[in-house]
C-alpha cells in the first residue's frame, strides 16, 4: 500500500483541481458547454504527469516502466472515480435542472440519461488517464538501447 501513496494523493489533488474547474466554470454559467471539459484532460494529464515525475525521483534505480505505468494510473482513475462521484452527486442533488439543460434532445428520448452521463463521464476520464499514462512514460522510461563505445 505504501507504493501506492504518493499515486493517491496525486490522484486526490487532481480531482479537487478538477472539482474546482467545475464549479468556476457553473459560476459563470459556462459548465453547460461541452466544449470546456476539453481543459479536464489538461488538469489530469498534469497530474498524472507530476505523479510518475515524483515517483521516478522517490524510487530513483528502482523505477520501472510498470511502476511508472501503476502510478499513472492510480493516479488518473482516483482522481476519475471521485470526480465522477463528485459529477453525480451535483447534478442530482446540487443542481438538479443541470442534465436537462445540458441536453435537453437526450433528456426526452432516454429515460436513464442520468446513467448515460455518469458512464460517459468516467469512460473520458479513464480513456485519458490510459492515453497519457502511455505519452508521458515514453519521457520518464529508461533506455534499454545499449550506448556505442567510442574508437
Amino acid at each position: 500500500m505504501r507504493s501506492f501513496a504518493l499515486p493517491i494523493r496525486f490522484g486526490i489533488a487532481t480531482s479537487g483541481c478538477l472539482i474546482a474547474y467545475f464549479l468556476i466554470l457553473s459560476l459563470f454559467g459556462l459548465h453547460t458547454n461541452v466544449f470546456y471539459s476539453l481543459f479536464n484532460g489538461v488538469i489530469t494529464g498534469f497530474g498524472i504527469y507530476e505523479a510518475i515525475k515524483y515517483y521516478r525521483l522517490r524510487e530513483k534505480d528502482g523505477f520501472t516502466y510498470g511502476k511508472g505505468f501503476a502510478a499513472g494510473m492510480t493516479t488518473g482513475f482516483v482522481a476519475t472515480l471521485i470526480f465522477t462521484i463528485f459529477f453525480a452527486l451535483y447534478s442530482t442533488e446540487l443542481d438538479s435542472g443541470f442534465l436537462a439543460e445540458l441536453s435537453t434532445v437526450f433528456f426526452e428520448d432516454y429515460k436513464n440519461f442520468e446513467g448515460i452521463v455518469f458512464f460517459t463521464v468516467a469512460i473520458m476520464g479513464f480513456a485519458t488517464t490510459l492515453v497519457l499514462t502511455l505519452s508521458f512514460m515514453q519521457l520518464f522510461k529508461t533506455s534499454n538501447n545499449l550506448k556505442k563505445k567510442s574508437a
